[in-house]
């Protein structure tokens, strides 16, 4: 029997207008006396999302969460990896998500979610390297056209 298995990149793909609409309704009706599920509800949903600003809210929610709710910590663990992921916090979501899988070696969220971190860390890795090594090829050029006009002088 083949067992299907959510991935990461399941995290591309945001609630509809009208879903996130609930979850929100639900956790301000609640107010004061929100319960962990409701706020967890509603921070899954926000991480989902596309704006910014609602995936750190989502972020916020969930760390209030871990804090305060230690026998939610482990499922708290796999959508702070995300939320911080998808903000591009790499190092914290590679901690959160190392966490998840020091407890849970093979959940394949986590490790999915542990290729997406790698990958985009090497990206942004080579990146870096591209413009640091294309300000030094700048600076050689300027260099070379500075000292070739002092020497005509």
């Amino acid at each position: 029997m083949v067992r299907w298995f959510p991935d990461a990149a399941d995290a591309e793909s945001p609630l509809k207008l009208e879903e996130l609409q609930v979850l929100r309704g639900q956790y301000e009706k609640e107010g004061d006396f929100v319960g962990v599920q409701t706020k967890f509800n509603y921070a899954w949903g926000l991480i989902k999302s596309d704006a910014r600003g609602e995936q750190q809210e989502g972020v916020r929610l969930l760390s209030e969460i871990y804090r305060n709710a230690p026998e939610r910590r482990r499922e708290c663990l796999y959508y702070l990896a995300l939320g911080n992921f998808k903000l591009g916090n790499y190092a914290e979501a590679r901690r959160y998500n190392d966490s998840l899988l020091s407890i849970e070696p093979a959940n394949l969220q986590a490790a999915s979610l542990r290729g997406l971190i790698d990958d985009k860390v090497a990206k942004e890795g080579m990146v870096g390297v591209a413009i640091v090594g294309g300000v030094a090829i700048a600076a050689g050029v300027i260099g070379s056209l500075i000292f070739k006009g002092a020497r005509r002088r």
